[in-house]
């Protein structure tokens, strides 16, 4: 019986793997972590038979304890018991955890030695060239889940690095995408909420309108594959069916398709190495008709352009981009800055940084990327508002 763990079990990459585990026989689900939706937790730590169950959050022990009583199942509370779940035995580990909280669980299953199916872009953002020395010291396996970062892996497969000469990610662009550039100050938080293919909690999706997302997806895809920063392109691909593209120096073009559903990358990850039947849509070309590509605007997304901007400096920039990213659009959430604030938030964010610290100093250790998270999202914070002050009334 293989044994599995799936952090951040909530949210929307959590749900779809659960769904697929659903589905199997020969798996023992060890523990499952969440945050507030101690609702959906319980139920799910039910349904799958879960040793344990962990909220994030103290004030939700409670009422967890008691949705789970009498199950047997044990309960556990805080960011530390999240932390202690990672060091449960388990083979495989589903790092679905949104934002730096993911962190410190990821380095933990590393250690034991895990397979560690990486959908947590932060990871790598943060703290790539650390993550990926941890797998290495441990002889812990990572796979991406990012349907984009899956598409290139799987195109790589059996083939030498050294012969690629680019890999293009595609993005939807986003649900404001057809919006005209003047009206994207008055873009709200539910206008940036809602995606044209993709099913997601609201923070990815918002991700998605600004391209944040995709600026992170580009910096994992340096750090995880090895590649310099002009080995990497971006396309607006609004039918979301080409998930990426590797170009080699012979002039081939591999390319991954599929239908837009996450069960694929996750499946691909649960099943590696072997391929398994998945409950995806078959993709029909003649059905879907056409597939679109276009350049993205740098000036309609400017996270794009920074995040060539962080793989070029290094060091400490991803860290500090990743802290200033996540505090940018808390504000725009809660309605403090507007939706084009947020990018230029993360661009002063980073020379805030740089004028006080050697942004280009590599982190030697995870508390030192959770110190420079710390340090920038409190630059962050005085730049939000600083914004918000200046903002007409």
């Amino acid at each position: 019986m293989r044994k599995v763990s799936v952090f951040g079990a909530t949210g929307s990459v959590g749900v779809s793997t659960l769904d697929l585990l659903g589905r199997r026989d020969d798996i023992a689900v060890v523990a499952l972590t969440g945050g507030r939706n101690v609702a959906l937790l319980a139920s799910q730590a039910i349904a799958h038979k879960a040793e344990l169950a962990v909220t994030a959050f103290d004030d939700c022990y409670e009422p967890l304890k008691a949705a789970l009583a009498g199950t047997g199942i044990r309960v556990a509370a805080g960011t530390q018991a999240v932390v202690e779940a990672a060091h449960r035995p388990a083979d495989w580990m589903m790092s679905a955890i949104v934002g730096a909280a993911g962190l410190a669980p990821g380095f933990a299953a590393l250690a034991q030695g895990r397979t560690v199916a990486l959908a947590n872009k932060e990871s790598l953002v943060t703290a790539g060239p650390l993550l990926l020395a941890e797998a290495r010291s441990h002889g812990a396996t990572i796979l991406p889940v990012d349907s984009e970062h899956s598409a290139v892996f799987q195109a790589l497969a059996g083939e030498d690095i050294a012969a690629v000469e680019t890999v293009t990610l595609t993005a939807s662009g986003g649900g404001l995408r057809d919006w005209p550039m003047e009206r994207l100050a008055q873009a709200t938080p539910d206008d940036a909420g809602k995606h044209p293919n993709w099913d997601m909690g609201q923070r990815i999706t918002i991700d998605s309108a600004s391209m944040f997302n995709k600026a992170m997806e580009v910096i994992e895809a340096h750090e995880f594959f090895g590649l310099a920063p002009g080995q990497i392109a971006v396309l607006i691909h609004p039918q979301s069916l080409v998930h990426a593209l590797v170009a080699f120096r012979d002039g081939a073009v591999m390319g991954h398709l599929g239908a837009p559903d996450m069960r694929h990358p996750i499946g691909y990850a649960l099943n590696w190495p072997q391929r398994g039947e998945l409950p995806v849509a078959r993709l029909n070309l003649a059905q879907a008709g056409r597939l679109d590509f276009a350049e993205p605007d740098l000036t309609r997304y400017p996270a794009l352009a920074l995040a060539w901007q962080v793989m070029r400096t290094g060091g400490a920039a991803g860290a500090v981009f990743n802290a200033a990213k996540e505090v940018a659009l808390d504000h725009f959430i809660a309605r403090k800055i507007g939706f084009l604030d947020m990018a230029p938030l993360v661009e002063d964010t980073l020379s805030a940084f740089a004028a006080r610290a050697d942004i280009t100093q590599t982190p030697r250790s995870l508390a030192e990327v959770l110190a420079i998270d710390t340090e920038a999202r409190a630059l962050a914070g005085e730049a939000a508002q600083a914004r918000h002050r200046a903002a007409p009334a």
